[in-house]
């Protein structure tokens, strides 16, 4: 993916405190194909979650549902297709720098948005810069603060420069918060250049969408129409697939899966990922920012027996940092977290904690929460805490109860690169920073890492972040949850990426159905 200066070191480079020079040479979207694919027909998707706070800006996304609906109204400079998760080009036909400070973009001729106008380097830099206007409300204004310029180069040429070296721009641009939306719209209507054209949105009802024929990689889209629902409660989903009455679900219940491929007529497809459901510990709020609290809870949590009895072995047992085992850079050398009852027992009386009754916030909306909170019910009680399990709705889970108490549950998707999990949730002045915590020398080596070239030293730097977060944080992760989706057997084209649900939330650019 890219070719760095043989000649600079790992001494060199820490010495001058550079990254070193760089030519990034990326693949094109759009590209893959498989055999005979139909056009034509329309399906209808379940997701778990929906609110009335959905929305059309890409920078605002927050849930599954945003990003299924963003990837098919929009495009990003770059996009990624398959589990290597690299970065390849899809607006952009060319993503070049030497120093990987000053990037300079081409984007492809042609191409329009669903108005009837040409994608220009104008839409380009509105679409990087708003992220970093606070009336916008991005979910990425931490990440933007990395640009220190975006111009304009004539009218299909950008230029971006940050304010440090970052050789993961070109992943960082393919996130759906970063695709690009038309110059002028302070409040993205869903005019893009996308798959998919907007027919009808309904936050928290529905999404409908139809066919873009102008669409700009040449056979795609297949399907005529997609329609976007959601159906919070998992064994309703199910009988919604089972009854014809969807054709793709999301978030399936591991115990659903024998059920769903009993039929011929249905499949699951499983996905490992980094998909993770988390305990959320306030480090700005009593008791849960005592550090005895955070370590008692993370000895009481019985890892094997949650991947086992609430994810049914589907899942990757975790170690309270965000990175699984399977991602690059991830650190085999943080001891692994087990369980140990006398030692949290003993961390919970040193704190002066025993018999606290605390409130704890669980829901459907993050996945495998409310068996969890359950299970932590019934550890809590034997190291002397009561949990006191609050099983909320999961429409408007997000936006009313996770992070707004001092004990609940998360649910973070799948990330492609340690910097964005590590940015997007760990950084001190991130947005989604669930436990509010705060550590200095986390956030230089954040900042370090972005610019470090050398593979050895980056995987350093990463393994270090690693073991602060789960010596420090207040997060505590049980297992990574493999994907599981579950679908018509008619529809074709599918394939696992290990971004998240659907392909990647992708699926509307590829799958065709086939009902011969």
């Amino acid at each position: 993916m890219t070719a760095f200066d043989p000649n600079i070191t790992r001494r060199s480079v820490i010495g001058a405190g550079l990254a070193g020079t760089g030519l990034l040479a990326l693949g094109a979207c759009g590209g893959r194909d498989t055999s005979r694919p139909k056009r034509g027909g329309m399906i209808r998707i379940a997701t778990h979650s929906a609110s009335t706070s959905d929305t059309l800006d890409p920078g605002k996304g927050g849930t599954a549902l945003d990003y299924i609906r963003h990837f098919m109204l929009y495009n990003g400079l770059t996009c990624i297709e398959d589990g290597s998760l690299k970065a390849e080009l899809s607006l952009a036909s060319a993503f070049e720098s030497a120093d990987l400070i000053t990037w300079q973009i081409e984007l492809k001729r042609g191409i329009l948005f669903h108005d009837g106008s040409e994608l220009t380097a104008k839409d380009v830099v509105f679409s990087l810069l708003r992220h970093k206007d606070p009336s916008v409300g991005s979910k990425m204004s931490t990440l933007a603060e990395q640009f220190a310029d975006v111009r304009s180069d004539g009218r299909y040429g950008v230029v971006v420069r940050l304010i440090a070296p970052n050789a993961d721009l070109a992943t960082l641009l393919a996130t759906p918060h970063m695709l690009i939306v038309k110059a002028g719209q302070t409040r993205p209507d869903g005019n893009g250049t996308g798959p998919f054209r907007l027919v009808d949105f309904r936050p928290g009802v529905r999404t409908e969408l139809s066919r873009n024929d102008e669409y700009w990689i040449p056979d795609s889209p297949k399907l005529d129409r997609i329609e976007l629902i959601a159906i919070p409660d998992e064994v309703s989903r199910v009988n919604a697939l089972l009854s014809g009455d969807v054709q793709m679900i999301n978030a399936m219940n591991p115990r659903s899966v024998r059920r769903v491929e009993a039929s011929p007529d249905y499949r699951a497809m499983v996905t490992p990922s980094s998909l993770y459901t988390n305990l959320v510990m306030r480090q700005d709020a009593l008791p849960t920012g005592n550090p005895d609290f955070v370590q008692a809870v993370k000895l009481m949590i019985d890892r094997p027996l949650i991947n086992r009895a609430v994810f049914r072995n589907f899942g990757t047992i975790a170690n309270d940092q965000p990175i699984a085992p399977f991602q690059p850079y991830y650190n085999p050398e943080v001891p692994q977290t087990v369980l140990d009852l006398d030692k949290a027992r003993w961390h919970i009386q040193r704190s002066g904690l025993t018999g606290v009754r605390l409130p704890l916030y669980c829901s459907t909306a993050a996945e495998g929460s409310v068996d969890m909170a359950s299970i932590m019910q019934e550890y809590g009680s034997r190291i002397g805490l009561n949990f006191a399990v609050n099983r909320m709705p999961a429409d408007g889970y997000y936006s009313t109860h996770w992070m707004r108490h001092p004990l609940s549950f998360g649910n973070c998707n799948p990330r492609p690169t340690a910097d964005l999990i590590f940015s997007l949730f760990f950084d001190s002045k991130a947005n989604w920073n669930e436990s509010g915590w705060k550590n200095e020398r986390f956030d230089r080596l954040l900042v370090e890492a972005r610019g470090v070239a050398d593979e050895a030293l980056r995987a350093e730097i990463y393994g270090e972040m690693q073991q602060i977060v789960h010596d420090k944080c207040g997060i505590a992760i049980p297992v990574f949850i493999s994907l599981i989706d579950g679908y018509d057997s008619r529809i074709k084209g599918l394939r696992p990426i290990p971004l998240g649900a659907f392909m990647g939330y992708r699926f509307g650019e590829y799958v065709w159905w086939d009902d011969a």
